[in-house]
């Protein structure tokens, strides 16, 4: 026995069975929309993936806590040189 439940539609996506011609044409303006706004809101789209590579890094760390104390001392190491080379250059 199954039951028909109604399948979610992404905000992208027009329904099916739309017959009304306006109906229709107010869901496709309201899914381009969306998808614009997806595809354009760069700020969001930037912040989602700083934040899924934060994540795989720190499971990264998690996993091998040595290789990650290495890469950060390596990090500190090259802002440092920089910073140097920046004063020294500046001082000159």
């Amino acid at each position: 026995m199954s039951i028909d439940r109604p399948v979610p539609v992404p905000r992208t996506a027009v329904p099916l069975g739309i017959t009304d011609p306006v109906e229709s044409a107010r869901a496709e303006l309201k899914a381009a929309l969306a998808a614009l706004e997806v595809k354009a809101n760069i700020p969001r789209r930037a912040s989602e993936t700083v934040d899924r590579k934060v994540h795989e890094v720190r499971a990264k760390a998690q996993k091998n806590p040595a290789a990650a104390a290495a890469v950060v001392a390596g990090v500190a190491a090259l802002v440092g040189v920089a910073v140097w080379g920046i004063v020294r250059a500046y001082t000159r």
